[in-house]
Formats: structure tokens, C-alpha cells, sequence
């Protein structure tokens, strides 16, 4: 079975502590929702792609790397939940016999 891969805010957690920053104070620096910010903290909600540009300029990360995070958690977790079904659904339409 695969691994679920950390999400991005386990990652900005991290960032925010070796920063000695709360998550209101991130929020009022980006120009967000305070909620916003914790959601993703708590892994309740996904880093949107505005949410990475706001992110990657502040912190000088660019907004590729939480979108990369982003999307590696999101894959990870369709594969951990779906990610046999998926192959033995594909392998009757591929042809492969793995059904």
C-alpha cells in the first residue's frame, strides 16, 4: 500500500515555528482569512493556487513547491484509497488480466 505524503500544512507548520509566527499573524501577512490558514494547518483544506502564489512570495519558497506538495498529497491519498480499485477497473479496459 502507499504512503500517505505529508500535507502542506504539516509543512507550513513547521515553517511557522522555526519562524516563531502564529497562523493570525501569517493570515494578516498574506491578506486571508485567519480560518484559511488554519484549515490548512490542520489539514482541512487543500493549498489553492492563490493560496501558493501568497505563500511562495512571502515566505520565498514560490508557489511551485506548495502546489508540488500540494498535488504529491493528493495523489498519495487517491492511491492510498483508491489506487487498487482504480487498477483493477483499467486492467479489464487495458486488457491486461489483472482483473
Amino acid at each position: 500500500m502507499p504512503r500517505l505524503r505529508t500535507h502542506p500544512g504539516r509543512v507550513l507548520k513547521a515553517e511557522l515555528a522555526a519562524r516563531d509566527m502564529s497562523a493570525n499573524k501569517l493570515a494578516l501577512a498574506l491578506r486571508v482569512p485567519a480560518n484559511r490558514i488554519t484549515a490548512i494547518l490542520r489539514g482541512e483544506r487543500a493549498v489553492t493556487a492563490e493560496t501558493a502564489v501568497r505563500l511562495g512570495r512571502f515566505l520565498g519558497t514560490g508557489a511551485a513547491f506548495w502546489m508540488n506538495l500540494q498535488a504529491l498529497h493528493d495523489i498519495s491519498v487517491v492511491e492510498t484509497r483508491q489506487g487498487e480499485a482504480i487498477e483493477r477497473e483499467l486492467a479489464g479496459v487495458l486488457g491486461t488480466g489483472s482483473a
